[in-house]
């Protein structure tokens, strides 16, 4: 069997599947830091698969697919079963429907990108990405996580809230910037972007990746604010335009 250099970034695909599929395992023994970190290590082989392909110029439309299905699996299946494990379990039958949401809405925004996507490169995503949404969940149930008392009360009252919010993001038409390669020319073009993806290293060695949420929580405010800005000017234009037309004289009122 003739081994060519398109297996390279399929290994690193399936690798980002695999991982997704121990953290499932490790999120049914609640073992929570374990299910976290295999989504991460998932994330950075994901990170990994899109740049193999490029630098060995084997970019197909296989790997795409390929990718989605891993990306629902590590992104999708994994965070839905660690939110239900943590706690909306408890909740019976609508805890089973909240906990699906990431799952079920993170498969419909990567079918939808598949659709829309030409070319393999874009400048940004029309609704939050799938691993954002995975990290918010997971990052989120590991800072409020203890492995003796359960999630904490207040945690427990926010996931279902945020399990919604983040769903529907997914399948919003807001845009996000898509984090760049590791590149000289990316980081001449976007600095900022290198930057956050520093801090987010930095938190998560640092505080074992419980400071995290915050940082993501911030990437979601951006878009949002972005997307209330856009939608602000395209009213306020319009109104512009009309008080710039020239106003009838006034008629005199009649004898």
């Amino acid at each position: 069997m003739r081994v060519t250099r398109a297996v390279v970034p399929s290994l690193f695909t399936v690798l980002n599947m695999f991982c997704g599929f121990l953290s499932v395992i490790h999120a049914s023994r609640l073992e929570v830091e374990s299910a976290v970190w295999f989504i991460a290590l998932a994330a950075a082989f994901d990170a990994l698969d899109g740049m193999m392909a490029r630098l060995t110029r084997t970019t197909s439309d296989f790997g795409v697919e390929m990718d989605s299905l891993s990306d629902v699996v590590s992104f999708g299946v994994a965070p839905s079963y660690l939110a239900f494990k943590v706690h909306l379990e408890s909740l019976d039958g609508i805890g089973v429907f909240l906990s699906a949401l990431p799952m079920v809405f993170g498969g419909l925004r990567l079918a939808r990108f598949n659709v829309q996507l030409v070319g393999h490169d874009k400048d940004y995503f029309v609704g939050l990405p799938i691993p954002v949404s995975a990290f918010a969940i997971a990052s989120f149930i590991l800072a409020h996580y203890d492995q003796v008392t359960g999630l904490h009360p207040a945690a427990a009252a926010a996931l279902p809230w945020i399990v919604v919010v983040l769903a529907l993001l997914m399948v919003s038409r807001i845009r996000y910037d898509t984090l760049p390669g590791p590149s000289r020319r990316a980081f001449k073009k976007e600095p900022w972007k290198f930057v956050f993806l520093v801090l987010a290293a930095v938190a998560a060695v640092v505080t074992g990746g419980k400071a995290v949420f915050p940082l993501f929580v911030l990437f979601i405010l951006l878009g949002l604010l972005r997307a209330g800005v856009a939608a602000v000017r395209q009213i306020v234009k319009p109104a512009a335009g009309d008080s710039d037309e020239e106003a009838p004289e006034p008629r005199s009122a009649d004898v």
